[in-house]
């Protein structure tokens, strides 16, 4: 394979890097003068318009291509995430448009748009070397994200622990990829898979997966690894804690699926009630449960919304994890979908809480009373965005629920021995409808304090029409859910 046929392969990713250096010499050059609110608004079209660019470049050319042994692997199922990648980056740029807890517009967002290409290069590469240099890249823009807003000293400190955490998962990680060179003497996934067929569980190979699964483990925020995601979500800028929550979150589940059902295909064992077997799927079961429990339990007494939404996101990890031990084409295709319209909620959200932190100064509970009044369009939005995240029909959030644990149940038949989780994690989403109706009740029930007035800040329209779209986008996909699951099922089809 030539240069030009790889550049061809990369032209979504290379359009993305060239947007990320035409957003910074623009704001360095032309925009220097203005002020911060129109430079986010300008450097927000022209990143917007380049990840547009690079889905309609895939969209006209669709490929199919493994280049460089697995470096890069371009396929109908990759292009379809990586556009889902781009549609969330869209979307944290259009909530970012009227951010005020910075004024380096141009950095900011090419940050943003090269941790998108971290994330696109990650999505399509399954060779262990590349997935983890395309990990760190992603992981490296987000430590900045999160430490971007330099007027709170809690943006500092949750970067700390975020890159302490992520350099010792990585370690953990590296070691475990490691293990797996030494035993099969691949690091191409396939190569690795047909390499260990036949041997068993090797004690080194054990080893090897939980270094695994605790590297990813950090990267998905699962419990026991998820210490860092609470003080992360609540100190970084919402914006940058949107995104954490939501691009990375897609593309760390697709390829640590990859990973698991390609690499360690035929080390998956069982996780079935009362038919467990030793392999991969029981470390995931273990973890996936903790993290259902933990997440969901803590977020019902947290009094900060980011707080809330962090351990919610640590829930959602496991439900996310059910989907990983299905193991199957469904499973992705499910897992996709869950993961995307996800991460449109949490964005959405995120979005709704910083404009509540930028009247009331705070994320608190009661910073949201009277906002339905004082902003109206986001509120519905927001109330759309939990009730998907509580997994309430129609709308996205309950298909995506619906079709993980259909692929569960799928996978344990025909004893349906994945039951047991699968009535765990509809327990568990029992519960987060509770701590969701708390921020509504904030919102529409609670009367406002008439003396307390330096909450009563009005919001703009612009950021309101924006929440606006991303809650549409949310109904859609609820609504009609084929127009995401449809390509998705029909990229595994053969001959794709």
């Amino acid at each position: 394979m030539n240069y030009f046929e790889l550049l061809k392969l990369a032209a979504p990713e290379t359009i993305v890097v060239l947007t990320a250096l035409a957003v910074l010499a623009l704001d360095l050059t032309s925009l220097r003068g203005m002020e911060t609110r129109l430079r986010l608004i300008i450097g927000g079209m022209v990143a917007s318009a380049g990840c547009a660019a690079a889905i309609l470049w895939m969209l006209v050319n669709p490929q199919h291509a493994d280049a460089l042994h697995g470096m890069l692997v371009v396929s109908p199922l990759t292009q379809i995430v990586k556009i889902c990648l781009l549609g969330l980056t869209i979307c944290t740029v259009l909530v970012s448009l009227e951010a005020k807890f910075t004024s380096h517009a141009g950095e900011y967002l090419a940050l943003i748009l090269l941790a998108t290409v971290g994330m696109m290069f990650l999505v399509s590469a399954e060779d262990v070397l590349m997935i983890f240099i395309s990990l760190e890249l992603t992981s490296l823009s987000l430590y900045i994200l999160t430490a971007f807003n330099k007027r709170n000293i809690k943006s500092a400190e949750a970067a700390l622990k975020y890159f302490l955490f992520g350099g010792m998962a990585a370690a953990f990680m590296l070691f475990g990829l490691s293990l797996i060179y030494g035993l099969s003497g691949a690091t191409n996934l396939h190569a690795i898979a047909a390499a260990l067929a036949g041997k068993g569980l090797d004690p080194l190979l054990v080893v090897a997966i939980v270094m695994t699964v605790i590297g990813f483990g950090f990267k998905v925020a699962a419990v026991p690894f998820h210490l860092w995601a609470p003080d992360a979500y609540e100190g970084a800028p919402s914006q940058s804690a949107a995104f954490i929550a939501s691009g990375s979150k897609l593309a760390s589940f697709f390829i640590f699926a990859k990973i698991m059902m390609i690499g360690f295909a035929g080390a998956e064992g069982s996780g079935a009630f009362r038919d467990f077997a030793r392999g991969w799927t029981p470390v995931i079961a273990l973890v996936a449960v903790l993290s259902m429990v933990l997440g969901n339990l803590v977020a019902v007494v947290q009094s900060s919304v980011k707080r809330l939404l962090a351990y919610s996101a640590i829930a959602h990890a496991g439900y996310m994890l059910v989907g990983i031990m299905a193991h199957d084409e469904q499973a992705i295709v499910s897992l996709v979908y869950y993961a995307t319209t996800y991460g449109l909620a949490t964005i959405g959200a995120f979005g709704v809480v910083a404009l509540v932190e930028d009247g009331a100064g705070d994320d608190k509970l009661s910073s949201f009373v009277g906002f339905s009044k004082r902003a109206p369009v986001a509120a519905f939005a927001m109330m759309i965005f939990l009730l998907s995240l509580a997994g309430i029909p129609p709308l996205a959030g309950f298909f995506g629920k619906f079709y993980l644990f259909a692929a569960a149940l799928k996978t344990g038949a025909p004893n349906l021995g994945l039951l047991w989780l699968v009535i765990l994690a509809i327990a568990m989403s029992a519960v987060s409808f509770y701590y969701y109706l708390k921020v509504l009740k904030q919102i529409y029930v609670v009367a406002e304090d008439r003396t307390n007035k330096s909450k009563a800040t009005e919001v703009s329209l612009l950021p309101q029409v924006v929440l606006l779209v991303v809650a549409i986008l949310v109904i859609v996909l609820g609504c009609f859910p084929d127009l995401l699951v449809g390509p998705l099922q029909g990229s595994l089809l053969p001959g794709h």
